[in-house]
């Protein structure tokens, strides 16, 4: 890659390590394409579902995360229907689940940083 992004994989990686170092829990749950697939995090916190971010491009050529997806009311069965309909959609993202103390707090602070 010749623009300076981080590649997919080694964006996903970097995040998985970043929630274990802080004592939580990640997952890759799908693997997509490793340079330009898109990110989708599914966060829990203690179990119980938070909410959907995706790592969109920004008009400065890099990236934002956006909330998506299922909401903190959503079910088990509106969370496997949405993550199934992503996969038909884009065969080339990944999927990443979070489970993190401060949820919240994460995507508050993330979709505001970008």
């Amino acid at each position: 890659m010749n623009d300076g992004r981080l590649s997919s994989a080694v964006e996903a990686t970097g995040l998985v390590r970043r929630i274990e170092a802080a004592g939580d829990f990640a997952a890759i749950l799908r693997r997509g394409d490793p340079d330009r697939g898109a990110l989708l995090l599914m966060i829990r916190s203690r179990g119980r579902h938070v909410g959907c971010l995706e790592r969109m491009p920004a008009f400065d050529g890099g990236y934002r995360w956006h909330s998506v997806g299922p909401g903190e009311s959503s079910t088990s069965d509106e969370i496997d229907d949405f993550l199934a309909k992503r996969a038909r959609f884009d065969a080339d993202s990944w999927v990443i689940e979070l489970d993190i103390a401060e949820a919240e707090r994460f995507i508050a602070e993330t979709t505001l940083t970008g």
